[in-house]
């Protein structure tokens, strides 16, 4: 009876039996063998930093075209950083390189939660060629306190550079709500602010660039670990934040800057729904964020509130859209998946309704789609169209108002 040359399974005892020339190889020695392959394959092609490949900002920008929807600013911002930190990095590997030594701009966004900030990090994450990481800040606290250190930021980047520290020291790390470390007021604090202005403080360091001592497992966990220096002059850093209520601050600087009857009349075409727009380095230290933290992050921008328009086509344009996503699903147990145009204007204008941005999409979608992601596999049908009725019957059963953002 035919075998496995590899592991000797009998044919019986296999879901496949490939047969070659003078052997035969089961499934199950085949995955093992495809799953050394991959890791291997890992080690022996690690971030190779002198043949990075220079891509420009229109290609950045048009990649993430292919996810984001709007945010033309924030996109043309962050494709011009990503490209002159490529540069910078070409630069300090060529031998002729020229006195003039470019600094770093690093990147702060600012926009409303579910706009697209953190989707941003992760679109440009799969396109890059140097180490990429993103952490979030809520966790990090002062040294010596419970939570995590500010070189933990580090650890994680050096894990995705496999502790290859030459790589990691060009790496880009992408710190997430950055706003949940401002301090409680625009003064100084007069006590410890140990998840707030501490961090800040710790966080100047990375951004500027020095030598840091990382631990390489993270946190204090492990006290016996052998620290390693990483240089942070050459990582990219890109934050982002919420900064929820910041447009109080920035309608009081615009109103302050008011005198005389034509200063009135210039303040007229001020766009009162979305403040956003003329965020100011001054606002960010009206919200608490210390001077010094935002000297270290000079390219300012944001993110356009989600009017219905660019909901609508979240749901469906994006090549990882959600309604793409369920369709794929019900694919997988073939069975076709169709959705009225009136369902998914009444899941868009559900979102808005419920201030819930893109992020809610999915929630909505999910309460929509779980009665028939339950009952459908097992049953005969192949086909299912999700009329608006439908949508409205299965979202008046749920309770919406564990969904709202207050």
């Amino acid at each position: 009876m035919d075998k496995c040359s590899f592991c000797g399974r009998d044919k019986r005892e296999t879901n496949l039996l490939i047969a070659g020339i003078s052997g035969h190889i089961c499934d199950m020695c085949v995955e093992q063998a495809y799953e050394i392959v991959q890791e291997e394959g890992k080690k022996s092609h690690p971030f190779d930093m002198n043949s990075i490949k220079l891509i420009k900002p229109k290609e950045i920008k048009k990649f993430l075209d292919l996810y984001v929807i709007g945010q033309e600013e924030a996109k043309k911002i962050i494709s011009v950083a990503v490209y002159n930190h490529y540069k910078r990095l070409m630069q300090a590997n060529r031998k002729d390189a020229e006195e003039v030594e470019i600094e770093k701009s690093n990147i702060i966004l600012v926009g409303e939660t579910g706009t697209g900030k953190t989707l941003l990090a992760r679109t440009i994450a799969k396109l890059l060629h140097v180490p990429f990481t993103i952490v979030d800040a809520t966790v990090l606290t002062e040294a010596g306190y419970v939570g995590e250190d500010i070189e933990s930021i580090l650890s994680r980047l050096l894990q995705v550079a496999d502790y290859n520290v030459a790589a990691a020291e060009k790496g880009i790390v992408f710190i997430d709500e950055i706003d949940k470390i401002a301090r409680k007021g625009d003064n100084p604090s007069i006590t410890r602010d140990v998840s707030g202005e501490g961090v800040q403080q710790g966080l100047l360091k990375l951004l500027e660039g020095s030598v840091v001592n990382v631990p390489p497992q993270g946190g204090r966990k492990h006290p016996d670990q052998k620290m390693i220096p990483v240089d942070t002059r050459n990582i990219l850093f890109i934050c982002g934040g919420a900064f929820e209520g910041i447009e109080r601050k920035i309608a009081q600087r615009l109103n302050t800057t008011v005198v005389g009857y034509n200063a009135a009349r210039r303040t007229d075409i001020i766009d009162r729904n979305n403040l956003m727009q003329y965020i100011a380095p001054q606002d960010l230290r009206a919200y608490g964020m210390i001077p010094e933290i935002i000297g270290r992050l000079p390219m300012l921008t944001y993110l356009h509130p989600l009017d219905r328009k660019a909901l609508r086509s979240i749901l469906t344009e994006p090549k990882n859209a959600i309604i793409k996503q369920y369709v794929k699903l019900f694919e997988l147990d073939g069975i076709k998946l169709s959705f009225d145009e009136e369902t998914l204007d009444y899941i868009v204008d559900k979102a808005i309704e419920f201030k819930l941005g893109a992020r809610g999409l999915r929630s909505i979608c999910e309460a929509v789609m779980i009665d028939a992601m339950f009952e459908l596999p097992s049953s005969n049908e192949n086909e299912i169209n999700i009329t608006c009725d439908y949508a409205k019957s299965k979202i008046e059963k749920v309770n919406m108002q564990r969904l709202k953002v207050a």
